[in-house]
C-alpha cells in the first residue's frame, strides 16, 4: 500500500454495505477457512474501504503474509468472484455520493508521485478486470451472442459517453470480417431516425455499464418489436435489463477509475468479434484480402 499522507478519506465511509457483508461473511465461514484463509481475512476487515479499493491483489497478499492466490481463493470462499467484485460493492455508495472531482483528488493523493508505483497500480487493476471478465461470463451466453450476430443481416451496436468507444470498436471489427455492423452514433431525437432501419433479422449490441438511458430503454423496445435480437453488455444492470435481451455479456466497471471505462466492454467486443470471424471463417477471409486490396489502392 502506498504511504502516501491522506489528510481526509473521502471514500471511506463507516458501516458501508459492501463492508458490511464481508465481515458478516467472514463470520459465517470462520471456522471452515484454513490458516491462509484466516489471515486473509484478518488484513481486509481490518482494512477501512479505501484501503480495499485500492489495494491488489498481490499487496493483500504480501501484507498478510500469504499469496495473491490465497487472497483470490479466500474472497470466492467468502462468495465473491474475485477481487474487483469485492471492490465494487464496496465502491457503490461513492460513485453516487462523492463528486467525481474529490474522488480524482483523493485518487491522486493515494497514488502518490512514483510513477513505478503508478504504473504497477494501473496494469494490476487491468489484469484484474480482464480476469474478471474471463470468470464472471458463462461459455453457454458467450455462444448464444456469436450465433445471434454471425446469422444477423446486419449488427447494430450503441454505447454512450466511454461505453461509445466499445460501441464503435465492436461494429468496426464486424464491418472487416465481413459481418454487417453499423454504431448508431446518434442520441435523443435524431436516434429515432436510425431506429427505422432496424427490421426482423438484424441484432444488436447495447453497452450500457451502469445506468438505464431512455435511449437504451427506447432501442431495446424497437428492437423487441420488429423482431431484431438483443445482445446487453453490462456491469450492472443485468437484472433490470434481462427480461428485454436475448444475452447478457457482464462486462465489469472500474471500481477507481484507474483504468478505462471502456476497457472490459471492448475485450468482450474482440472475443465476440474473433469468435464470429471463427464461424464464418471463408467470408472472414475473403473480406480480409478485400480490404487489404482497398488500402493498396489507396496507397496504405
Amino acid at each position: 500500500m502506498s504511504n502516501t499522507p491522506q489528510s481526509r478519506d473521502v471514500t471511506d465511509v463507516s458501516g458501508t454495505p459492501g463492508l458490511d457483508r464481508l465481515r458478516a461473511s467472514v463470520r459465517e465461514h470462520w471456522h471452515s477457512l484454513s490458516p491462509a484463509e484466516k489471515s486473509v481475512c484478518r488484513l481486509l476487515t481490518s482494512y477501512t474501504s479505501a484501503q480495499i479499493l485500492y489495494a491488489s491483489a498481490q499487496e493483500l497478499g504480501s501484507a498478510s503474509g500469504t499469496s495473491n492466490a490465497s487472497v483470490i481463493r479466500t474472497l470466492r470462499r467468502l462468495g465473491y468472484e474475485g477481487l474487483p467484485a469485492l471492490k465494487q460493492e464496496i465502491a457503490a455508495p461513492f460513485t453516487s455520493v462523492v463528486a467525481p472531482e474529490v474522488r480524482l483528488r483523493d485518487r491522486i493523493d493515494r497514488m502518490g508521485g512514483d510513477f513505478t508505483e503508478i504504473w504497477d497500480r494501473v496494469t494490476d487493476e487491468a489484469r484484474e478486470r480482464v480476469e474478471h471478465v474471463r470468470t464472471a461470463g458463462s461459455a453457454e451466453d458467450l455462444k448464444r451472442a456469436v450465433k445471434l450476430l454471425a446469422d444477423a443481416r446486419e449488427t447494430a451496436t450503441y454505447g454512450v459517453g466511454a461505453s461509445r468507444i466499445a460501441a464503435e470498436h465492436l461494429a468496426l471489427r464486424l464491418n472487416r470480417i465481413g459481418a454487417r455492423a453499423r454504431h448508431l452514433d446518434t442520441d435523443g431525437f435524431r436516434l429515432a431516425d436510425d431506429l427505422l432501419r432496424l427490421d426482423r433479422g438484424d441484432a444488436v449490441v447495447v453497452f450500457a455499464p451502469g445506468r438505464v438511458l431512455p435511449e437504451v430503454e427506447v432501442l431495446l423496445e424497437r428492437a423487441r418489436q420488429v423482431g431484431a435480437a438483443a445482445v446487453l453488455v453490462t456491469d450492472e444492470l443485468a437484472d433490470e435489463l434481462s427480461d428485454r435481451v436475448d444475452v447478457v455479456l457482464p462486462a465489469p466497471h472500474t471500481p477507481t477509475g484507474m483504468t478505462a471505462e471502456a476497457l472490459t466492454g471492448i475485450v468482450v467486443a474482440d472475443a465476440l468479434v474473433q469468435s464470429v470471424a471463427t464461424v464464418g471463417a471463408d467470408r472472414a477471409v475473403a473480406s480480409s484480402h478485400e480490404l487489404t486490396a482497398l488500402r493498396n489502392r489507396l496507397g496504405y
